[in-house]
């Protein structure tokens, strides 16, 4: 069967512009009003508080050294879990990196130092790797827990200011981020090195997945909710089965398929068409419909739906992408896309009414 074809664009990286929309109250404008000396330099600091952990990050590219591929290679290869563990600022940067690796193909869990001191290290089982998180690498929660770690054979992995620390020295890969000045005006609260902790994590973490070789498709088996989930859906998950839509036999006449092709619940605005062979035809539109009355073709009404039918319509096959058959939809301006298996016999049919949940709202 002949199909249309058109080389999909991105629907994900479409000109639309979130803030540019309305939703129940006024856009605000940007403030107009007169920067106070005190605004300069609330502003000037917070541009400190950026450069300071903007520096402290772009520092680790020369402290990536051979333990970060010892570190690659030992979440690559484990077969259990990777566990995080880590104390304050460092253990909720931990746990954000415990849900990166299990979103990108590593299986992991956060395990709170003090907790696992007082019976949760029943939590670390041989197979897993541990992932430890402590700037000063001698936080009093994280010390506890080495030695019960080293006895259960579970190699450690930390992130730490220095390898000569009680932590570093308990690791069997370190990645050392080095003396790192914080960004607040005490000099004091985690801030530059909580940053520069989180990119390195991040990298470890990507470095994995890519290692692992994650692709769209295991991304999509991860995130089925929400926006990047119905992105990465696929198409038969998303659309009328063909059990709920309107299908006919393409000699079947206008009339005797409207009078007796009729499906319970919201209908579609097409019919889908087959031939002898059980393969699409054609699909018949409302906007068919209304042209025959437009042109008062009546006779009509009485002919083949082949001589009336779109023929060769734009379909999509199974296993497609939603965002792809979205962005097919879009630029074909067309309501509706039948799915088609790869002999071209009708499996369902995507709706634009159904696809609310694929456009950008705001909240």
């Amino acid at each position: 069967m002949s199909k249309s074809v058109l080389k999909i664009v991105d629907f994900t990286n479409s000109s639309y512009d979130a803030e540019s929309r309305v939703e129940g109250s006024l856009a605000l404008a940007p403030s107009t009003r007169a920067r106070s000396r005190r605004d300069e330099d609330a502003l000037e600091f917070a541009r400190s508080v950026l450069r300071s952990e903007s520096d402290a990050i772009l520092a680790q590219l020369d402290r990536l050294d051979d333990d970060f591929c010892v570190a690659l290679d030992m979440i690559a290869s484990c077969r259990g879990y990777v566990v995080v563990t880590g104390m304050g600022k460092a253990g909720l940067i931990g746990r954000k990196l415990s849900a990166t690796l299990s979103s990108t193909g590593a299986p992991s869990h956060f395990l709170h130092p003090g907790e696992a001191f007082h019976g949760d290290l029943g939590a670390i089982r041989p197979g897993d790797v541990v992932l430890a998180l402590s700037y000063s690498g001698e936080t009093e929660e994280i010390k506890r827990v080495l030695a019960p770690i080293s006895s259960r054979n579970v190699p450690i992995i930390s992130i730490v200011s220095s390898r000569v620390s009680s932590l570093g020295r308990a690791s069997t890969a370190v990645l050392e981020i080095g003396k790192i000045e914080e960004a607040d005006a005490l000099r004091l609260a985690p801030s530059s090195s909580a940053a520069a902790m989180l990119a390195v994590g991040d990298a470890l973490a990507l470095a994995v997945s890519r290692e692992k070789g994650f692709r769209s498709e295991d991304f999509a088996r991860f995130h089925p909710g929400g926006s990047l989930g119905r992105q990465l859906s696929r198409v038969d998950d998303c659309m009328r089965p063909v059990d709920q839509c309107r299908c006919a036999d393409d000699s079947a006449t206008v009339r005797d398929v409207f009078t007796s092709c009729r499906k319970p619940g919201r209908r579609s605005g097409a019919i889908l068409l087959t031939n002898e062979r059980g393969t699409l035809s054609g699909v018949f539109t409302d906007s068919d419909l209304a042209k025959l009355f437009e042109t008062r073709g009546e006779n009509a009404f009485d002919k083949p739906m082949r001589d009336v039918m779109t023929k060769t319509p734009t379909v999509a096959e199974s296993g497609v992408l939603m965002k792809d058959a979205v962005a097919l939809m879009s630029a074909r301006k067309i309501s509706e896309l039948p799915i088609v298996d790869r002999h071209g016999k009708p499996l369902g049919l995507i709706d634009i009414t159904d696809l609310g949940d694929f456009f950008p709202t705001g909240k």
